[in-house]
């Protein structure tokens, strides 16, 4: 048996982290059973989430996680699409989960009305009279890991705009498709759901969130995506 773990539902959603609600998607397209399970970040393999475990064998990374389930179980994520369409498909992942991500990231925690809606309530476990400088010191590993990444560098105009350039360029590749490629989803369509479904939560005050909800073509996408493979998070809005 396959254990996965994450955070469990928050926000609305599966998990938190888009990266699990990714990982979700591939095994319930794989049709591959798991057991869900609370995440230990001393016992992840990498250090973050997802991570899966079977066998005594730790899996970090949600795409790695999809090269097991490949390798292993002989699943097909492609759904036959070709090989340009597939490349288009990687570098759209690419593009969500190495920059658009961290936009998530910079809404969610850097910006105080967010965080109290939504990651201050990770802490709740953490002892009353410390749990300040628990958080304080979290938040500013955040901020300086965006510094690092260069989209703490930006104004916050320069990221919306960036961040809004994102959205478009999935709406176009999407066009009038039923999924990102054609009439099947894939894997890719697990990763540009989780990424798009996060950033339009609409807990947390986003600019890029207002523009994800405000297009008719994304939002058809999510919903349709979130009713087949997360059929009890109210239809994908939230």
């Amino acid at each position: 048996m396959i254990t996965l773990y994450g955070s469990g539902p928050h926000f609305g959603m599966p998990d938190p982290s888009p990266f699990v609600i990714k990982a979700v998607t591939l095994f319930r397209m794989a049709g591959i059973p798991y057991t869900p399970a609370e995440m230990s970040f001393g016992k992840a393999p990498k250090g973050k989430i997802p991570y899966m475990e079977e066998g005594g064998k730790l899996i970090g990374d949600s795409t790695f996680i999809r090269f097991y389930l490949e390798e292993k179980y002989g699943i097909d994520f492609n759904a036959g699409y070709n090989s340009i369409e597939l490349a288009q498909g990687w570098a759209i992942e690419r593009m969500l989960e190495e920059h658009f991500y961290w936009f998530v990231v910079h809404d969610r925690w850097c910006v105080e009305r967010n965080f109290e809606a939504g990651p201050r309530e990770f802490f709740n476990m953490a002892p009353a009279p410390i749990r300040p400088f628990i958080k304080a010191m979290v938040r500013r590993q955040v901020r300086k890991t965006l510094h690092a990444q260069g989209l703490g560098r930006h104004t916050d105009a320069e990221r919306n705009r960036l961040g809004i350039a994102h959205v478009n360029a999935v709406a176009t590749l999407l066009g009038g498709k039923k999924y990102l490629l054609g009439s099947n989803p894939c894997g890719v369509d697990a990763t540009v759901h989780a990424s798009l479904w996060a950033a339009s939560c609409p807990l947390f005050e986003s600019v890029i969130g207002a523009h994800i909800r405000s297009h008719e073509k994304i939002m058809g996408y999510i919903e349709r995506m979130s009713s087949e493979f997360h059929p009890g998070f109210a239809n994908g809005k939230n």
